[in-house]
């Protein structure tokens, strides 16, 4: 019972805090809507369980021995979190017409895949609960951090519709969404240095 809680309150905590996902999340439910949002939320849930399992069955020893192969995908990843954190900055505010693109299904899935923050998760989890040695274990963190990672990254773009009501005029609005694209940039920047420190 007390490793289910740990590991529940590891899932929370890495899909709810801060990051590049969370932040597309925010501003998708903000400038389209819960229901518009479900893609990029189903999309990166997915695509992190999916990435989560295949670094616990061994992934990790494959990317450690092809570490330009992790570098492409890092620069893949900042390259991606740049052009909605540019996207976001040039937003004018204005919501008929908006030029920020609805964030899919697959961006959000590709995301986790390209984003050194989602690596970083899975590995200390894998090496946390000492995953590599039970499959059981394995197969059981993967289907409980599906679940926590969709309500976590989900409440970000409910969180983003709820901040409709506060962002109401055209100035908030663009006001509110270019101090995500800043922070955006600033993340991919950070994540960017991270990796080739």
């Amino acid at each position: 019972m007390e490793q289910f809680f740990l590991m529940a309150l590891f899932a929370l905590s890495m899909s709810i805090s801060p990051g590049p996902v969370n932040i597309i999340a925010l501003s998708s439910g903000l400038n389209h809507g819960i229901s518009r949002s479900v893609g990029f939320v189903s999309g990166a849930t997915i695509g992190f369980s999916l990435l989560l399992l295949l670094i616990g069955l061994g992934l990790q020893n494959f990317a450690e021995d092809n570490e330009i192969l992790f570098d492409t995908l890092t620069v893949f990843g900042v390259t991606l979190i740049l052009y909605f954190g540019y996207k976001l900055l040039k937003f004018d505010g204005e919501l008929v017409g908006s030029e920020i693109p609805v964030p899919s299904f697959f961006q959000g899935f590709s995301l986790q895949w390209l984003n050194p923050k989602a690596w970083g998760a899975c590995l200390a989890a894998i090496s946390l609960f000492n995953l590599e040695q039970s499959r059981s274990d394995l197969y059981f963190f993967v289907f409980l951090y599906f679940f926590i990672c969709f309500i976590g990254i989900g409440s970000w773009s409910v969180f983003g519709k709820q901040a409709e009501r506060w962002l109401n005029t055209k100035k908030r609005r663009r006001l509110f969404n270019s101090l995500l694209g800043i922070l955006l940039i600033l993340l991919a920047l950070f994540l960017l240095v991270q990796n080739f420190r």
